[in-house]
């Protein structure tokens, strides 16, 4: 397993976005916490894999990869705000990584290799969201991320099923 950083010439590789969607599809069917529940509205799903994979084409923000040698199996984008008074630090957006391929240490290369990308990039400090309820706390804390902040009832997962966002830091 490989860690990348997908350049913005590279981001119309069908087989990059074939592999990247089928990775957010997977994950979300799984009941990872990326952006939608299951069943994935692939549609949906598709679009903002588009729209992501636009603003890396634009040189906006970053995006790191894991390949296998055979096939893209997870991804996470380094988001910038645009705005001067925010470029020291940027969000950790759509962490995922293939079902198949979870629980190998795979989540942890991924984020060593952001955490890498943001030293290249000169930045001092990365922010992420997790849902609450999932133990995902356990996965990022000894990665070097402390909460900071908590937005009650912030992600509606279902009509009855209210979670929490939980804000991350971490310094670089």
């Amino acid at each position: 397993m490989k860690y990348l950083v997908v350049e913005a010439d590279e981001v119309l590789e069908p087989g990059l976005r074939a592999d990247l969607l089928d990775t957010w599809i997977a994950a979300t069917d799984a009941g990872g916490a990326v952006g939608f529940t299951a069943p994935a509205p692939v549609e949906l799903v598709a679009e903002t894999l588009d729209e992501a994979l636009g603003r890396v084409a634009a040189g906006l923000d970053l995006l790191g990869v894991l390949h296998n040698g055979e096939r893209y199996v997870g991804m996470g984008l380094l988001v910038s705000r645009g705005s001067a008074l925010q470029a020291h630090w940027r969000t950790v957006l759509r962490l995922m990584v293939h079902p198949k391929y979870q629980g190998g240490g795979a989540g942890r290369m991924l984020m060593e290799g952001l955490r890498g990308s943001a030293v290249d990039l000169g930045l001092e400090q990365l922010q992420l969201t997790i849902r609450d309820g999932l133990g995902l706390e356990k996965f990022y804390e000894p990665l070097g991320y402390r909460v900071v902040g908590r937005h009650p009832r912030a992600v509606r997962a279902a009509a009855d099923d209210y979670r929490d966002e939980v804000m991350l830091v971490q310094d670089l």
